[in-house]
């Protein structure tokens, strides 16, 4: 019995060495792919919607809006147009991340300080990043290929290497192109059981964006909470 054992449990790691050498060229060509687009990448917008899954109470909140990707010299900045349920904006920019809450007119600011490569890796997943710069903060597998309306996309699966943000997403999936850098899919998945579904359609690249769209309108009544 203890050989028959061994000999399942050999036979097991073979298969599973087997199938790690052969998705690895996969996922190297993929990631060499988005490493050279990423290089052609300035900017992007594109519109979308967020599917939020609480499990507890078997809702879904969707919301919808546009979002923007811009690259400037030191990092990639990002903007959220959150159009509905409620309108509200999202900007990252200089290393700051802030909510703009226009119903009770108040802007939330965190600085993200030294997280501040793995808040932007996260912000900006699928647009623009070198593909090989996913492995400094997550393990990442090839999971194949999957159409997406008329674009071949490629699923790689994503598990946060750092413990502080696997408190939050346990597991990533994005659905991307890797011959443009741009995502068309992404759910990320909460060690609750929750997960939100993202998906991205009317996508523009390298299309220009105004300084504007990464700045939130305040008033002197505007309230700002610090974090």
């Amino acid at each position: 019995m203890v050989l028959a054992r061994m000999a399942a449990l050999a036979l097991f790691a073979s298969f599973f060495a087997a199938f790690a050498c052969a998705q690895q060229p996969q996922l190297e060509a993929v990631l060499t792919q988005m490493d050279e687009a990423s290089t052609h990448f300035k900017s992007a917008s594109a519109d979308f919607s967020w599917d939020q899954y609480q499990s507890v109470v078997d809702e879904h909140d969707i919301q919808t809006g546009k979002i923007y990707f811009r690259r400037n010299s030191h990092e990639t900045q990002m903007a959220l147009d959150i159009e509905k349920p409620a309108t509200k904006k999202v900007v990252f920019s200089n290393g700051k991340l802030s909510l703009f809450q226009p119903k009770i007119n108040q802007i939330t600011e965190k600085d993200t300080g030294a997280n501040r490569e793995a808040v932007e890796s996260f912000l900006v997943l699928g647009f623009g990043g070198r593909g090989h710069d996913l492995l400094k903060t997550y393990d990442v597998t090839y999971s194949g290929t999957e159409k997406i309306g008329s674009t071949d996309t490629v699923k790689l699966e994503l598990i946060p290497k750092a413990p502080s943000v696997r408190k939050m997403f346990n597991k990533i999936i994005v659905w991307v192109d890797p011959k443009q850098d741009i995502s068309l899919k992404q759910q990320a998945f909460e060690p609750s059981g929750d997960y939100r579904i993202a998906t991205y359609t009317a996508i523009k690249l390298n299309p220009h964006i105004s300084d504007d769209t990464f700045k939130i309108k305040s008033d002197s009544a505007t309230k700002i909470v610090r974090q």
